[in-house]
């Protein structure tokens, strides 16, 4: 059941290089009464900069464009509102499903066939968990659901966190806890003076770094990729550790 904090309108932002693409799309959000619209970008340079400066809940974004490319804006943003991949080539679902995307639409865009993206975007800002009351923050632990039951893990436990779809992958040494989970939710449980995230779908826990080896932190002999837009923020922490 939706939480009584949950949206009932939901900000959008249209990004393509294609005027005549923009305005099919704000024409859908015009006609569609729990979304609203804050404007349009031509490029995914100019939507990076919006999105530093404007609240948004919801981008529709195409893939194909000049100098940076849809997803390429995705891999530079730390934390993503929803997103509609709207595109002409039906050859981006992987990628689509790696971003974790609300829905992947394909022109020429029907009405029907948006609604049902925004729709699908609606439901899931409505299921997202209403913030909890304050209560004591643990130091050195936190609980994760494992199955049908909540595990304690300890911080200095945990060598790397790992994104896999919609499934977070937890290694403790030689163990591996597989979590329903988005890595914002990780970042959120875990201290941030001891992690630190290295890529869209990886945080290691700064004690367990071997090493810097050709742009990739090793640990447990295990080379993991540092993301060009992370690269600078790990070498500094690591210097700071």
């Amino acid at each position: 059941m939706p939480n009584s904090a949950a949206p009932t309108t939901l900000r959008c932002l249209v990004v393509d290089d294609d005027p005549l693409a923009i305005q099919v799309i704000q024409n859908c959000i015009t006609h569609t009464d729990f979304l609203e619209s804050v404007g349009a970008c031509s490029s995914a340079i100019e939507a990076a900069a919006a999105l530093r400066t404007t609240p948004v809940d919801l981008l529709f974004l195409d893939v194909d464009m000049p100098e940076m490319s849809g997803l390429d804006l995705l891999d530079t943003l730390t934390e993503p509102p929803m997103v509609v991949l709207v595109t002409s080539s039906r050859d981006y679902a992987v990628a689509a499903f790696e971003h974790r995307v609300v829905d992947y639409v394909v022109k020429p865009v029907a009405y029907a066939r948006f609604l049902k993206a925004a729709q699908k975007a609606l439901e899931t800002a409505q299921a997202a968990p209403a913030p909890a009351a304050a209560a004591p923050v643990s130091t050195d632990h936190t609980f994760v659901k494992v199955d049908s039951k909540l595990v304690r893990v300890a911080f200095d436990d945990v060598h790397y966190v790992e994104a896999l779809g919609d499934y977070v992958h937890i290694v403790l040494g030689q163990q591996k806890l597989i979590v329903y989970s988005t890595m914002r939710a990780v970042e959120e449980k875990f201290p941030p003076q001891q992690f630190v995230r290295i890529h869209r779908s990886t945080i290691v826990n700064l004690r367990y770094v071997q090493a810097i080896d050709d742009n990739a932190v090793v640990i447990d002999g295990k080379h993991l990729p540092i993301g060009q837009t992370y690269l600078r923020d790990v070498l500094q922490r690591l210097n700071k550790f």
